[in-house]
């Protein structure tokens, strides 16, 4: 037969460590930001205040997940921007729906 070794294609090739340092790192960051969430949520009351700190920690979580999972921080500048815009457009419409949202019950 042949003399083809199957294992000596891949001899110079070494397999990547696992990343469990940098898994358990964004893990506590998430855990922290998740726990500021519910600080906030139980000592502070309903307002304005409230709901922009809720959209704006949503959105740092959501960004630090998209950029360590999706691996977006390694991308192009271009890309991330035309990625990040629309989000940030599509946050603030939302916000601003919210708020003023609300101002129709105040006037009835």
């Amino acid at each position: 037969m042949s003399d083809h070794n199957h294992y000596a294609d891949h001899a110079g090739t070494e397999v990547a460590p696992a990343q469990t340092k940098t898994i358990w790192k964004v893990f506590y960051i998430l855990a922290a930001i998740t726990t500021l969430e519910f600080i906030i949520a139980f000592t502070i009351k309903a307002g304005y205040f409230k709901t922009s700190v809720f959209v704006g920690l949503t959105i740092v979580k959501a960004f630090y997940i998209v950029g360590e999972f999706m691996h977006l921080k390694h991308e192009v500048k271009g890309l991330i921007w035309a990625i990040l815009l629309p989000c940030l457009f599509v946050c603030w419409l939302l916000l601003a729906l919210m708020l003023e949202g609300g101002s129709i019950f105040q006037l009835r």
